[in-house]
């Protein structure tokens, strides 16, 4: 993550990202960890489509009401996810958007890693 401008990879695209203090890899490295368990994707993916409660999230998440408050305390606390108040009910909601443009970029890496995977067998098992 440090600023260079040049790669050792000459078709890589170079890197205008600033060097970070310790403090701001911690904070990278806790966003990552908030995003690193399949019950907080689940819930991130149930909330792209707006504002939901936590029995609607029970539902998606298809685990327990103490797990999916767990869940969401830490997505908050990452500042992925915000929640707001109506009467009984609290609406979670995504508060920072541009955490579906990182799990798009993952999601089509993976892609590409499995295509590649298949495209390897395919063609390894034709000769």
């Amino acid at each position: 993550m440090k600023n260079s401008k040049q790669s050792a990879d000459p078709k890589s695209k170079p890197s205008f990202r600033p060097s970070l203090s310790d403090e701001g890899f911690g904070m990278v490295a806790s966003r990552f960890k908030a995003l690193s368990e399949p019950v907080r994707l689940k819930l991130l993916n149930a909330l792209e489509d707006g504002e939901k409660t936590v029995t609607q999230l029970l539902v998606i998440a298809g685990t327990s009401q103490a797990n999916v408050s767990k869940h969401l305390s830490l997505l908050m606390e990452a500042k992925m996810v915000s929640r707001r108040k109506e009467g009984v009910n609290a609406y979670y909601f995504i508060s920072d958007p541009m955490i579906y443009e990182l799990c798009e970029l993952m999601c089509r890496k993976l892609q590409n890693d499995m295509e590649r995977t298949a495209e390897s067998f395919l063609s390894s098992t034709a000769a």
